[in-house]
Parts: structure tokens; sequence; C-alpha cells
């Protein structure tokens, strides 16, 4: 257990160490997670760090260690271990100490004192815990109504895009029918156009069999030349 924390300490956040530290929010959560891997011990709140100053001293260390991050973090917790054993030591003498308190009146003050201050610190940290927790809350409140703003437009989005397909696939639709109608419609009047042609034209070479066998037959009565040539002629 943590007895290094002085009276009146200030407990951070994760974002006020990221700040101070001048490292990413992330990066905090990454070097507490080495520092406890190699047996630091943070005060908790649950699963939530707190951070005092000697925390952040010893992240700072960890930002500008040139060594490995493991070998800094198990130095920081060698340091915290001797701080830790000669916290426990003044400890121990407490209730020596506070048997002897009802005869020394001083003694009796400074531990009264003592135990205001840890009172107003355990105060304060609750305080900052209060408003952390009701930022959280806060944050997450407007990360589920972006998220709702969010989908929405992307659904809408959608919505508006799977129309508008549908308007074009119809029009589209629409335009090849129309085409298609057209062009069956020249074709019919081709079709009519070329059959008027070929009955025209069928009819003509009909009436130029027809002079030509009545000519040939004028040709071959001589005697008859040009009155047949005539007659011909006339019809």
């Amino acid at each position: 257990m943590r007895r290094d924390i002085q009276p009146n300490e200030r407990a951070f956040s994760s974002k006020e160490v990221a700040e101070e530290v001048g490292i990413a929010t992330p990066t905090v959560r990454k070097y507490g997670q080495i520092l406890e891997r190699n047996g630091y011990e943070f005060l908790k709140d649950g699963d939530r760090r707190i951070f005092v100053l000697s925390d952040i001293e010893a992240l700072v260390a960890l930002r500008d260690t040139d060594k490995p991050l493991d070998d800094t973090a198990k130095d920081l917790v060698h340091q915290q271990k001797e701080k830790l054993e000669g916290t426990n030591e003044a400890v121990i003498a407490i209730p020596d100490t506070y048997e002897t308190l009802p005869q020394d009146p001083n003694q009796l003050k400074e531990v009264l004192m003592f135990l205001v201050n840890e009172l107003a610190a355990t105060r304060e940290m609750n305080v900052q815990l209060t408003n952390d927790m009701s930022e959280l809350k806060t944050k997450v409140s407007r990360l589920q109504q972006d998220h709702h703003i969010i989908s929405s437009t992307i659904g809408n989005s959608a919505q508006k895009t799977n129309a508008k397909i549908e308007k074009l696939t119809e029009q589209q639709k629409t335009h090849y029918e129309t085409l298609l109608q057209q062009e069956k419609h020249k074709s019919e009047l081709l079709q009519k156009e070329i059959q008027t042609m070929r009955e025209e034209q069928k009819k003509e070479w009909s009436s130029q069999i027809d002079f030509n066998r009545r000519l040939e037959v004028a040709i071959q009565k001589p005697k008859e030349k040009w009155g047949g040539l005539f007659s011909i002629f006339r019809k």
C-alpha cells in the first residue's frame, strides 16, 4: 500500500498528466502498464490510476530515458520500494507515539494536524475524482450523440443515394424503351419503304418486259414493221 503520499498532495487525472508531461494520454496508460508490470504501485480507484507528483516524475523518467523502458521501470520500482520502506518505518513508530499522546499534548496536536491534512487531501481527491467522473460522463454523452448524428447522417445519405440510383435506373430504363420503340418504328417504316420500292421496281420490270416482248414481236414482222412499231407506241 502507498504510504509516501504527502498531506494535501494533489491528485492528477490521466489527461492532466499527459498535459503536464507533454505526451499523449494513451502513452500515459502505456507507461503506467510498464511500471505496474515491473512492480510499481499506483493509487487506484477501481481499475483507474490516480497520479501524484512522484508518479509524474516516474513518467518523465520513462519519457527521457535512453535505456529500454522495462530497465528504467525496474530502477524506478527499486527507488519507490526504498521510499516506501522508509515511510513504513516512520509509520511503525506511530503506535508507540500514539500511546504516549495523552501525556504529550504537542505530539497529540501534530497527530491531529496530520489527520486533518490527510482528511483534506482525501476530500480534495474525492472532489477531483467527482469532477473527472462528471467530465467523463459528459464526454461519453457527447460521443453517443455524435455517434447517433453520424449514424443518422450515414443512413439518410444512403437512402438518398439509393433513391438517386433507383431514379437514374428508371430514367435509363424509360430512355432505353423509348429508343427501342423509336428504332422499331423506324425499322417498320424502312421495311415499308423497301417493300414499296420493290413493288414499284417490280412493276417497272414487268412494264419493261412487256415492252420488250411487244418490240420483239414487231421486229419479227417485217412487213408490218412501221405499222407495228407505231401501234406499239400508240398503245
